[in-house]
């Protein structure tokens, strides 16, 4: 199966709600679903909602109530792994025939602490992996914990070895090599950075491991907070398009096959031929014909 339909879903949750995001999710997975696709891919920390904006009440040395009780609301709409979401969103999948790559922020069930992690889950309902982001970025540290590194995995599908990276992860050298290490083909890329810089990463990426990358991110405007949120002094500051997307679609040459999409909620959709990679491969194999293991070698310490 070398050909792969790829519907890249642009689009806010309900901000701090994990019932109502989960049901736009099933909506918006029913309207990809409508053009034949056989992956679908989300962006960041979908699930309740990227915290853009806020500060938790967090400064050196001190912590406000108000700030705990907004993490409190956060916490609360996480999602736990597994769990009744993630039971939703894995019939939905198989619903629909699919794999999904959903990103969320995740709720440990036993210290819980939270994670920025991204999701897998098969056509025939599984939940095939959880990768929890390595290292969350500046401010993100105040909300999220380090992954312990165990899940840098990538998966076999019939259309190709598919696994990925969240956001600034994917500025991270070995993270990458360990990707491509594993032969990975299909590269997802979910992230909260609409920068335009940003898109130059995912092409020297794909051009760098020879892979087809897949950009998602959200939009999101200001009003698209609860009230609750939009009252604090965190948001008065704020622009009102919070986030312009940019998800992108690279081939594994850099040629961009799709996007970049701004300033609006879409679905992107493009069929990518995975015999591009063996092309990709005559002159440049990051792991094969172009590595020197003679000279340099990745140990990976769990």
């Amino acid at each position: 199966m070398s050909h792969l339909k790829v519907a890249v879903i642009q689009a806010a949750p309900v901000l701090f709600d994990l019932e109502k995001s989960l049901q736009k999710t099933c909506d918006l997975m029913a309207q990809a679903a409508e053009k034949g696709v056989d992956l679908m891919v989300f962006p960041e920390s979908f699930l309740p909602a990227y915290p853009r904006g806020l500060s938790f009440g967090s400064v050196v040395g001190s912590r406000t109530e108000a700030g705990r009780d907004v993490w409190k609301l956060y916490w609360q709409n996480s999602v736990e792994v597994p769990g009744p979401a993630t039971e939703k969103l894995a019939s939905w999948a198989k619903k629909f025939g699919v794999y999904l790559v959903m990103g969320i922020t995740e709720r440990d069930a036993i210290n819980g602490s939270l994670y920025c992690s991204l999701l897998y889950f098969s056509p025939q309902g599984e939940l095939l992996g959880r990768h929890r982001k390595l290292k969350p970025t500046a401010a993100e540290r105040i909300i999220w914990g380090e992954g312990d590194g165990t899940d840098l995995d990538v998966y076999d599908t019939p259309f190709g070895k598919m696994g990925g990276l969240i956001c600034w992860e994917n500025y991270m050298p070995l993270a990458r090599t360990a990707l491509y290490e594993q032969g990975v083909q299909i590269y997802v890329a979910p992230t909260a950075d609409a920068r335009d810089t940003w898109q130059a990463t995912m092409q020297h990426i794909a051009l760098e491991g020879r892979c087809f990358v897949i950009g998602c991110n959200q939009f999101v405007t200001k009003q698209m907070y609860p009230p609750e949120i939009l009252a604090l002094p965190d948001m008065q500051s704020q622009p009102e398009i919070m986030s312009k997307g940019g998800s992108v679609v690279i081939s594994p040459l850099g040629k961009v096959l799709a996007g970049p999409l701004f300033d609006r909620e879409d679905i992107i959709t493009v069929t990518l031929d995975l015999d591009e990679v063996i092309r990709g491969k005559l002159d440049f194999d990051p792991i094969g014909h172009y590595s020197r293991p003679d000279v340099f070698k990745l140990k990976k310490l769990k």
